[in-house]
């Protein structure tokens, strides 16, 4: 039964989290409630043939629609700008169907920029100007910027040499589109709603799923994907399971150090996620964290904040 919560019909619930959270569970769970789609914010779990390694469990999502799982296949390159679009288009197409959108991962980066307008994070990496500037000084690098026009809203980081590469990288593309920065964004009315299971929680889980995925076949995923022509730099760009399976598969670590530097990558990578959400708090977003640790707890939890909040 569908609880009497009275949505915005363009409200974009978001659920964000840190890996192995629950966040999928809750947010089909959510779906249930208000006639939801989901629309997943990974930014592994858009390659086919990449199932084990990015928790794509899609059993769970059961009888709900989900959007932007497997929309490209191993060895492309996905990036910001191409999600932002294809995030617009899956959000258009779940309004037109009279449905609740719902944005589910744990993707900071990718979550931060459909909700605030952040105008040069989705410029473009180049590839070529970064191997060009990958030797020069500091020095050098500060000179190349006093050449450019800087705009008012464009903050140099000037603490580091990527920092600086990046900043004239940003620079060189307004040169060919002066106009970028002033472009329309697309303004999602949301309210995001996160899970911050306490750390030792949030470990163990990790470490249980890792040796699940493990016994699912993670090793003979990613020989799979060797087989059908990918190659272990490839796989390496996609890091944590891809990577260390990758050294493994090559030699370069035994199977105890497989596991045990893998399990460290994904904690850190846990910890790297929370601090991401807590810098889109501090930039003015505000997460509404969740108390319970139960997935039917959060989501009694959930619809009472939506009944109760009157500014969405």
């Amino acid at each position: 039964m569908q609880a009497e919560v009275h949505l915005p019909p363009d409200l974009l619930c978001v659920v964000l989290g840190p890996t192995a959270s629950g966040k999928t569970e809750l947010a089909v769970a959510l779906a249930h409630q208000i006639d939801g789609e989901i629309i997943s914010v990974d930014s592994r779990q858009v390659y086919r043939d990449m199932h084990i390694g990015t928790g794509k469990d899609l059993a769970a999502y059961r009888d709900i629609l989900y959007h932007l799982i497997d929309i490209c296949n191993p060895g492309e390159r996905y990036h910001l700008s191409r999600f932002q679009a294809d995030f617009q288009q899956a959000y258009r197409d779940i309004l037109a169907r009279g449905r609740q959108p719902i944005a589910c991962g744990g993707t900071g980066l990718y979550i931060h920029s459909l909700l605030q307008h952040q105008p040069y994070i989705d410029v473009p990496l180049d590839l070529v100007l970064r191997e060009t500037w990958q030797q020069a000084s500091k020095e050098e690098l500060l000179r190349q910027l006093d050449i450019y026009q800087i705009p008012a809203n464009f903050h140099v980081d000037r603490t580091s040499h990527k920092r600086l590469i990046r900043a004239i990288e940003v620079l060189e593309y307004l040169k060919q589109d002066p106009g970028y920065a002033t472009k329309e964004h697309r303004h999602y009315p949301h309210i995001i709603f996160g899970i911050n299971p306490p750390v030792e929680d949030r470990r163990k889980k990790i470490s249980q799923r890792l040796k699940k995925r493990i016994d699912q076949g993670l090793v003979d995923e990613v020989e799979s994907l060797l087989a059908k022509g990918l190659t272990h730099d490839a796989l390496q760009y996609y890091g944590l399971e891809y990577k260390y399976v990758s050294l493994f598969l090559l030699g370069q670590i035994d199977r105890e150090t497989f596991f045990k530097r893998l399990e460290t990558e994904i904690h850190r990578y846990a910890k790297r996620q929370m601090t991401f959400f807590r810098k889109m708090e501090k930039d003015g977003l505000k997460i509404h964290w969740l108390q319970a640790e139960t997935t039917s707890e959060r989501l009694k939890e959930m619809l009472q904040t939506l009944q109760l909040e009157k500014n969405i």
